[in-house]
């Protein structure tokens, strides 16, 4: 597998954790019992932060090792950092309707240069 493509799919993944993340509801999940999986819909809903926040993460972790296996530690890093940066935002202005400026868009133009750079310019 092409180690960029897999270094997407982490980033891709690693918004999901995120967003999963901010999700969570601790109380929820603290007050959550196992009888009441299959009886109460809350109950599953209560889980499904958690289930999904472990699964984006497993599956960030794995796809960013990939990525890792064919660009340098560090190029990936910053790579996968950007992106995720970038996406993250997308997905405030898209979906949360989070606020934005063309400045911050001329920020982020220049986040995802500079991931373009990396990929660019790397030896191999």
């Amino acid at each position: 597998m092409n180690p960029w493509f897999s270094l997407v799919v982490a980033a891709c993944l690693e918004v999901c954790w995120i967003y999963s993340l901010k999700m969570l509801d601790f109380k929820k999940i603290l007050s959550f019992h196992i009888s009441r999986l299959f009886t109460e819909m809350e109950g599953l809903l209560a889980l499904m932060p958690l289930l999904g926040y472990i699964f984006f993460g497993l599956g960030n972790i794995y796809f960013f090792s990939l990525a890792m296996k064919g660009i340098a530690p560090s190029t990936a890093f910053a790579a996968w950092m950007g992106l995720a940066l970038v996406l993250s935002k997308v997905v405030d202005v898209a979906i949360l309707r989070a606020a934005w400026s063309w400045p911050q868009v001329f920020c982020f133009l220049l986040i995802l240069a500079g991931v373009a750079g990396l990929k660019w310019f790397e030896k191999g």
